[in-house]
């Protein structure tokens, strides 16, 4: 006799979580290769912050700190790990199957207003240095998130979502901005020194700035979860404790 697996509602949730957070992930890195200006500045004393110039990957990013801490809050440290691993696994294949389909020649039809073989190659031939880049700032980035928030956590209980929400974004973070900058762009010679000094830290001040902005969002989905799929009971009896 066949037995049929039923799923609950918070392993449906989890389900969700984990396209959503693949989804940003690979579409985050897929955009990654290119610069954009933040139109935001800001004076503290002295100090001038902004415009900020940064990669357009970091457009889906504030849903990915939002889905590390529900995921991380909800389902376990381990779940964040093993959640890492595989979506830095299919980064990389993504990026495989895009560098098949460069191989492939187009074919150009008139007035079609599909891509042709240069503007194609164009917006997807990414380095394969930023490539790795990309792969290693988000698995150390993710990886020591994840350290950090349980380390907080079991520190504070459930009180102060705030901090270890932002506080391990923050330190996370400040390594990401500088492995993906530094190994795609400063090492294979496609950003000056000078630049990456510049970028680097504003970039992360820009993420810093985001997570901070996401403060009550973070608040709202705990809320939220807790009230339609975990009670204070099964809270403690996560799927995969850490």
């Amino acid at each position: 006799m066949n037995s049929i697996l039923v799923l609950d509602k918070k392993h449906w949730l989890l389900i969700v979580l984990v396209g959503l957070f693949v989804t940003s992930a690979v579409t985050a890195e897929l955009i990654s290769n290119k610069l954009i200006e933040i139109p935001i500045s800001f004076q503290m004393g002295n100090w001038k912050f902004g415009p900020f110039v940064t990669i357009v990957g970091i457009l889906p990013w504030p849903i990915v700190f939002l889905l590390t801490d529900l995921i991380n809050e909800f389902y376990g440290t381990k779940i964040v790990r093993r959640l890492s691993w595989i979506t830095a696994g299919l980064i990389f294949y993504c990026f495989i199957i895009v560098g098949f389909s460069m191989l492939l020649p187009a074919v150009e039809l008139p007035n079609s207003g599909l891509s042709d073989n240069k503007s194609y190659n164009l917006v997807f031939g990414q380095a394969q240095m930023v490539i790795i880049g990309s792969i290693v700032a988000f698995l150390v980035s993710q990886l020591l998130d994840a350290t950090i928030f349980t380390f907080i956590k079991k520190r504070t209980g459930n009180r102060y979502i705030w901090l270890r929400s932002t506080g391990s974004t923050a330190v996370s973070q400040l390594i990401d901005s500088f492995i993906v900058l530094y190994i795609g762009f400063v090492l294979p010679g496609k950003m000056a020194f000078s630049d990456f000094l510049s970028i680097a830290p504003t970039n992360y001040i820009l993420k810093l700035i985001i997570a901070i902005a996401l403060t009550p969002l973070i608040y709202l989905g705990h809320w939220w979860v807790r009230k339609y799929f975990f009670t204070p009971k099964n809270h403690e009896d996560q799927i995969l404790t850490s």
